[in-house]
């Protein structure tokens, strides 16, 4: 899954750090002052009242006459509006010109979103090594997301020769920034020892975090490690913890598991209604193997299936 963040660029991080500052009617004044004057930095500021405000329609205006003096948090910000359809009519076309401007001088999440725009032709035309060269000049610049796809595109060999080392060079960026589904996938590596030398340690430990986080493939995966003791000491009622808590937020293979350890009594007792249940669940999201297992069970305890 492609991540897409949309950051606005506002007053209160670019003057005033963390804490919100609430100008009074002489500073609004003062501002406006200057952006009839035609001071970028006073436009800027200003349009960032007016946001705040959600006059997305004046903030916009002012913005764009910010951008056209150069402004690059201004810049990035109309691509923003352009991207959701805030004050004006969504243009991806658009969008993608201002982010271009924005990266072109260095701007780490307008770099972000012009690679994401060219690995999906959105307001451009698709092409993914120019998505990939983006992602890496954000990437460098610390921006999680696009170290988390460039994972994703060079694991999934999307428009690139699939490199599992590169995969797990961005995974780990990522990770390391504490990007949970970084941990998850990096630890399916460290699984199977792909782009990386096999380390069941490791990879427990990376869905540990992740699993922490209520991650629920981290659970499942977990939640298997424990089952059948893999570098960890076999725990069935530890992996049955795990199972629960993936299969409650849907995840479709823990519901599967789960309906075995119920209909083998496996750290539970053996309950082949809850067996039932729980693979009816998974079946409903195409579970293969639920369907395989409700079939052999309403064979042959019919009465469980009603």
């Amino acid at each position: 899954m492609k991540k897409i963040i949309l950051v606005f660029v506002v007053l209160s991080v670019v003057l005033f750090g963390e804490d919100i500052k609430v100008l009074n009617n002489d500073e609004v004044a003062l501002l406006q002052k200057g952006a009839d004057q035609g001071n970028a930095d006073a436009q800027f500021y200003l349009a960032d009242i007016y946001f705040e405000d959600k006059n997305y329609k004046k903030a916009m205006e002012l913005y764009i006459k910010a951008s056209t003096q150069g402004n690059i948090s201004a810049q990035f910000n109309v691509a923003q509006m352009y991207n959701k359809g805030l004050g004006v009519k969504q243009d991806y076309k658009k969008a993608a010109k201002y982010y271009e401007q924005a990266s072109d001088q260095g701007y780490a999440n307008a770099q972000y979103n012009l690679g994401f725009a060219y690995e999906n032709g959105q307001g451009v035309k698709q092409d993914i090594q120019k998505s990939v060269e983006l992602y890496k000049k954000a990437a460098k610049q610390g921006v999680v997301n696009a170290q988390y796809n460039l994972g994703i595109i060079y694991d999934n060999g999307k428009g690139v020769k699939q490199d599992y080392r590169k995969a797990a060079k961005y995974y780990q960026q990522a990770s390391d920034n504490g990007d949970i589904e970084s941990q998850v996938n990096l630890g399916g590596m460290y699984m199977k020892g792909q782009g990386v030398k096999k380390n069941t340690k490791k990879a427990t430990e990376l869905y540990k975090k992740a699993a922490d986080h209520g991650n629920a493939q981290a659970q499942y995966n977990l939640g298997i490690i424990y089952n059948k003791g893999l570098g960890v000491k076999k725990d069935i009622q530890k992996s049955l913890e795990l199972y629960k808590k993936s299969a409650k937020q849907g995840y479709a293979s823990a519901q599967s598991s789960l309906g075995l350890m119920y209909v083998m009594g496996s750290g539970v007792k053996e309950d082949k209604v809850k067996a039932y249940q729980w693979w009816m669940k998974a079946s409903k999201q195409g579970d293969t193997n639920a369907k395989k297992y409700l079939d052999f069970l309403c064979q042959r305890s019919p009465w469980a299936c009603k």
